[in-house]
């Protein structure tokens, strides 16, 4: 069993920074994928940025030139640190790992384990 703890959310002005941590603990290392969502309910969550096992990185298109993924393998934790902030970007962020999936970049339906959420605003 996964469990994984995000902070690091918070309310921001458009143009400002964050990073977003998620503390793992358990198996991850036999994780295919590691990887961020973020949703704005009603909608679907979306994945916005992933590591798979061989260490390749990943983006969505709206997200690649301001968010940055990375992971600290002795601190077992995954981070996402994002900059420009926009309005957009307002979300609950998802930390997920998933122990079977080859695309790490696809659905909330490729991830088995997730952490409860951080939420992010950003106000223009």
């Amino acid at each position: 069993q996964v469990q994984l703890v995000e902070s690091g959310g918070g309310s921001v002005q458009a143009g400002g920074s964050l990073r977003l941590s998620c503390e793992a603990s358990g198996y991850t290392y036999t994780m295919n994928c590691l990887g961020w969502f973020r949703q704005v309910p009603p909608e679907e969550r979306e994945a916005v940025a992933a590591i798979d096992s061989l260490g390749r990185i990943m983006y969505a298109d709206s997200v690649k030139g301001r968010f940055t993924i990375s992971k600290d393998n002795a601190k077992d934790t995954l981070y996402l640190q994002i900059n420009s902030l926009k309005p957009d970007d307002t979300a609950d962020y998802y930390c997920a790992a998933s122990d079977w999936s080859t695309n790490c970049l696809g659905s909330k339906y490729e991830y088995n384990f997730w952490g409860q959420g951080t939420q992010v605003t950003v106000s223009s």
